[in-house]
């Protein structure tokens, strides 16, 4: 019988070589890069309402779950790597969630879910399965945002971790192929990571349509 894409994904998500990566550099990791927000995150707050609830997937150090509390705003912070998770703990005060992407079960709890630099992890056959997910925990009208290393091909960088690789046009179809969002922006950039290299990246933000808004108008 053949293997189901979520089951795929955590094949994926027991890779010791990314997992070790992030378990045994947690505390130099989580105080890598530059102390403030990440790029983007202003934006997005900006298209939700005041005390927003917002899951963040793949918190890292705990850098835009501080800022997004201290902006007034509902958080749920999450991550797959309990010792990365106990890095943000310290930083914000309050408990992080250890979970796997495909853990998430959530059905319309959330007005925002915030991605930065961790959906890339996900192995390509399983991302349009994972984002299924990610709508389905966004209430109607929810906001969501993910951002990828570009490329055309799945592989490993100089530590190890495995990355999907995404171009544009991939990310767009990925999230097409998931469930019926709403795509307000798709934008390729440079920027950094860990290594301290300058590369491509894609990011997008998307929503969940509101359908008694849309039946409505």
């Amino acid at each position: 019988m053949a293997s189901s894409p979520l089951q795929n994904f955590h094949q994926a998500a027991l890779d010791q070589t990314t997992r070790g990566f992030y378990a045994d550099e947690a505390p130099v990791y989580a105080a890598s890069g530059p102390n403030r927000p990440s790029r983007g995150l202003d934006a997005f707050l900006q298209r939700l309402l005041p005390g927003a609830r917002i899951l963040e997937l793949g918190c890292g150090g705990g850098r835009d779950s501080q800022e997004m509390l201290a902006r007034g705003f509902q958080i749920d912070p999450t991550d797959g790597v309990p010792e990365i998770a106990h890095q943000a703990e310290a930083r914000i005060g309050r408990p992080v969630r250890v979970m796997r992407f495909d853990e998430l079960d959530a059905t319309n709890e959330y007005d925002g879910v915030w991605a930065n630099a961790s959906l890339l992890h996900v192995p390509r056959p399983a991302l349009s399965s994972i984002l299924s997910l990610v709508f389905r925990a966004l209430r109607p009208g929810g906001l969501h945002f993910a951002n990828f290393k570009a490329g055309d091909r799945e592989g490993r960088d100089a530590y190890g971790r495995y990355y999907n690789y995404l171009t544009a046009n991939e990310v767009s179809t990925a999230y097409e192929r998931s469930a019926e969002w709403k795509i307000l922006s798709l934008t390729e950039y440079l920027g950094g990571g860990y290594d301290g290299l300058q590369g491509r990246w894609v990011g997008i933000t998307a929503r969940k349509p509101d359908k008694k808004a849309s039946s409505a108008s």
